[in-house]
C-alpha cells in the first residue's frame, strides 16, 4: 500500500519516529480537496463505520433516539452510564446480557478501567466498547422478527442491511469482508467512500439520517467517553459527526458538507486525530487547537509532540 508520510514524532528537538498513512478531505460539493497516499484503496473502516451501521438499524425499525442511539454508534469507554445504557437497550427489547455475542472485555477508558478493577470486576460483554452497537443490533432483530442467535452472520438480514446502507452512502461496492474485533462482520470500502458516507449522513434531509447525526452530535460523551478525543471533537464543532476506529482510522462529517477520512498505516491511534484535524484545517474548518498535536511524554510530562507533516499544514 502506497501510504505517505503524514505525522512526525518529536521528542524535544529530535525527530524520533514517523507515521505514514492516507488521507482524503472533501469540500461541500463532494470534490476531493486533500489527497495524501492512496485513499481510493480499500480499507476496513473498523468502528468508524458504526454511524452507518446505526443508520441501517434505524431504517429497519430501531426505535432508539438521543443518548441510547448515540450509544449504538459508540466505541464507549465503559463508564457506568455507558454500561447502564447497554442494559437499558437490551431490557427494552426483552433481552438480557446473555444475548450479546460481542467479545467479553474490560472498559477501555483509563478511569473506568481503574474503577472497574478496583471493584474486583472482570471481563464481560457489557463492558466491551462495542456493546452498545451489539445491543442495538439485537433490538433491531427483535423488531423485525429476525433470529437473535445468528445476528453476527454476514448473511443475516441485519448485516445485509448494514452492507446495503454502507454501499449506498459510500457510493461504491464493498471490496472486502472480514470479522471485526467485536465479532461483527466488517465491510471494506475506500477512505473516499468513507468520507462520502459521513458527508451524506450529516447533510441528508432524511429523517433517519438526521436522527443518527443529531444523536451523536448532541450526546458525544455517549459515543466516546469522558476526555476522549472523539467526544471533544464533536463538542468543539457544532453538528459534526465523528467516529474513531481501530488500526488508526478516523472519519468526520460536517453539516456544511465537508468530510475527512484517514488511516494511519501502522495502526497506531496516537496520530489519527492530529492528521484528521490538519486535514479539516486545510478545508478552512476551525478545528480544536488541543487536538492539533499529541503530547510526547518524558517522566510523565510533555517533552515533545506528534505533529502533522508540512504537506498537511498548508
Amino acid at each position: 500500500m502506497a501510504h505517505e508520510l503524514v505525522a512526525e514524532v518529536w521528542r524535544g528537538d529530535f525527530l524520533e519516529s514517523v507515521h505514514h498513512g492516507s488521507v482524503v478531505a472533501l469540500d461541500p460539493s463532494g470534490a476531493v480537496q486533500v489527497r495524501v497516499g492512496q485513499p481510493d484503496r480499500v480499507t476496513y473502516p473498523r468502528s468508524s463505520n458504526k454511524p452507518v451501521q446505526a443508520l441501517a438499524m434505524v431504517r429497519h425499525g430501531l426505535a432508539l433516539d438521543g443518548e441510547l442511539l448515540a450509544l449504538a454508534c459508540a466505541s464507549h469507554s465503559g463508564e457506568d452510564f455507558h454500561v447502564d445504557g447497554v442494559l437499558r437497550i437490551l431490557e427494552g427489547a426483552g433481552l438480557d446480557e446473555s444475548a450479546l455475542r460481542c467479545t467479553p472485555d474490560l472498559p477501555i477508558g483509563e478511569d473506568a478501567l481503574r474503577a472497574h478493577l478496583k471493584a474486583g470486576r472482570g471481563k464481560a460483554p457489557r463492558y466491551m466498547n462495542c456493546s452498545g452497537k451489539h445491543a442495538a443490533m439485537l433490538a433491531t432483530c427483535v423488531v423485525n422478527g429476525w433470529p437473535t442467535d445468528s445476528y453476527l452472520d454476514p448473511a443475516h438480514p441485519s448485516q445485509q442491511a448494514v452492507r446495503n446502507t454502507l454501499e449506498e452512502l459510500a457510493g461504491e461496492r464493498v471490496g472486502a469482508v472480514g470479522v471485526d474485533g467485536c465479532g461483527a462482520p466488517l465491510f471494506g470500502i475506500s477512505l473516499v467512500g468513507l468520507a462520502r458516507a459521513f458527508a451524506r449522513l450529516t447533510t441528508s434531509d432524511g429523517e433517519h439520517e438526521r436522527r443518527v447525526a443529531r444523536a451523536m452530535s448532541t450526546h458525544p460523551e455517549w459515543v466516546g467517553g469522558t476526555g476522549r478525543d472523539v467526544t471533544r471533537l464533536m463538542r468543539a464543532i457544532p453538528g459534526a459527526v465523528a467516529k474513531d476506529g481501530a488500526e488508526g482510522v478516523y472519519a468526520i462529517g460536517l453539516p456544511t458538507g465537508e468530510a475527512v477520512a484517514c488511516k494511519i498505516a501502522d495502526g497506531s491511534g496516537r496520530a489519527r486525530a492530529v492528521v484528521l484535524v490538519a486535514a479539516l484545517r486545510l478545508l478552512g474548518v476551525d478545528a480544536p487547537e488541543d487536538l492539533a498535536t499529541f503530547p510526547v511524554l518524558g517522566h510523565g510530562r510533555p517533552v515533545g509532540a506528534i505533529r502533522p507533516v508540512s504537506a498537511l499544514t498548508g
